[in-house]
């Protein structure tokens, strides 16, 4: 299950990237990029967390925190 949990992580990852750099549809100024990115991030804060595998845990933990940071400020800048 651990593994499954994982490898969705890096779906939702590479998803948003590939969105990104060959399609031009998604880009780090929309909701769905960072949605995905924190979701993505935090699943593979878990995989990396029961592995045992601290760098990836604070690469991930990071990753989620811009994305998150970045969601936020995306949310404030439409209501406005």
């Amino acid at each position: 299950m651990n593994l499954f949990i994982g490898i969705l992580g890096m779906v939702c990852i590479l998803v948003a990237f590939i969105l990104d750099e060959f399609y031009k549809k998604w880009n780090q100024n929309t909701i769905q990029y960072n949605v995905f990115n924190m979701i993505g991030s935090g699943l593979l804060v878990w995989y990396a967390f029961v592995s045992v595998v601290w760098p990836f845990v604070i690469l991930n933990v990071v990753w989620f925190g811009v994305a998150g940071y970045k969601l936020v400020s995306i949310l404030r800048r439409k209501r406005r």
